[in-house]
């Protein structure tokens, strides 16, 4: 076959025609779902693509000159002496990182089922592999995100750029929610780009890689694993210390404090229902301009509902902004001026309580609410 096509410049008639002639042949003889690998500089036999992209890639780039043995497309290589074989390997041997990895972890070649699939004979290991393997259809959808671009002109593929964005995760220490929320602002900005909707699928595409761990306990006297057989016991089997560390520490959280339990024997009535809410009260000065040669200051004041759980009231969420009390200089000792408006709506929740909805019991009931503590800078208050 004449390819002296391959040196004419790429406006002529020639290269042209020699591009066709290469095209038919090669997706004749080495095509994988309509898709052959790119010999253009950027792609460098590492992508694949259909007919009409690797048209456009040879027609805008040129067609590598020492690409004289299409080997890598379906043509038979001569037997040439060493030396020379060694240089073409070299020199026309891509290695497609992604590729490959899928190759080791689902123990199947794209180019084996191209050249009669998993029939051929495999060695032990390859038939050892393969038995875990019957179902290959993850194999395909890698295969497809590892070749589809993440968007038109990317050099990433699909695959390729949530490998790397994993790597990010697990090297700077993000949470799962950081990364959901980058991916959320990365979809708003990049609309064109095949981006998961969440960082769970993204995981989930990642976990089939093989990317994950196991993690095995051990003895802390270095004596056993709690693996195998072992993986249910309590204790060392040698020397009977436990599998689980002792918590020394005092718990912080004092359930059913002395304040509460007094409370509930004072007012009875009150805490004859559960439903009713108790209050802490919370307020701290700050400049919103963040320099101190402004004299302005913002107090707010939160009221935060105990009834329910520690990391549940401890939320944003859960925090009432009750009122705000700005100014060029703190209120000082003199707050409790300005706490009056707080002070009669908490008098009102007290004595006379308000008309709220159940919609577990799907009735209404007066809801009363006692401020219990507050947390500030004024030991008074």
């Amino acid at each position: 076959m004449d390819k002296s096509w391959i040196e004419k410049p790429r406006n002529t008639n020639e290269y042209w025609l020699g591009l066709d002639k290469f095209l038919d042949f090669a997706f004749k003889n080495a095509a994988v779902e309509d898709t052959i690998r790119c010999p253009c500089p950027k792609c460098g036999f590492g992508k694949w693509h259909t007919r009409e992209i690797v048209h456009d890639h040879l027609i805008c780039k040129s067609f590598p000159q020492n690409y004289v043995i299409w080997n890598l497309h379906g043509e038979k290589q001569v037997v040439a002496p060493s030396g020379d074989r060694d240089v073409m390997q070299e020199m026309f041997h891509p290695e497609n990182l992604i590729e490959t990895m899928l190759n080791d972890a689902f123990g199947y070649d794209r180019h084996q089922a191209a050249d009669g699939g998993i029939s051929q004979p495999l060695d032990s290991n390859e038939i050892s592999n393969e038995a875990h393997r019957e179902d290959t259809g993850d194999f395909h959808d890698f295969l497809k995100d590892g070749s589809e671009t993440l968007h038109e002109g990317s050099k990433y593929t699909k695959l390729e750029f949530l490998i790397k964005l994993y790597h990010i995760k697990v090297y700077c220490g993000l949470s799962d929610k950081a990364m959901t929320m980058i991916l959320d602002l990365l979809r708003d900005a990049f609309e064109y780009a095949k981006l998961p909707p969440s960082f769970y699928e993204a995981k989930k595409t990642i976990s089939k890689l093989g990317l994950d761990y196991i993690k095995i306990p051990a003895c802390p006297n270095n004596c056993m694993l709690y693996w195998k057989g072992d993986s249910k016991m309590e204790a060392c089997k040698h020397c009977g210390t436990s599998k689980w560390n002792p918590n020394k520490k005092k718990s912080k959280l004092q359930r059913d404090g002395e304040a509460w339990k007094t409370f509930d024997q004072t007012h009875s009535g009150f805490a004859s229902d559960p439903r009713n809410v108790r209050l802490g009260l919370a307020s701290d000065g700050f400049n919103p301009f963040g320099t101190m040669s402004t004299t302005y200051s913002i107090w707010p004041v939160f009221l935060i509902p105990y009834n329910i759980p520690p990391w549940m009231c401890m939320k944003h969420t859960s925090f009432i902004l009750s009122m705000i009390i700005p100014g060029k200089h703190m209120p000082g000792n003199n707050i409790d001026v300005y706490l009056q408006p707080l002070v009669k709506e908490l008098r009102e929740l007290w004595n006379d309580g308000v008309e709220t909805f159940d919609s577990s019991l799907n009735e209404s009931f007066r809801m009363h609410a006692a401020l219990m503590w507050t947390i500030s800078d004024f030991p008074g208050l």
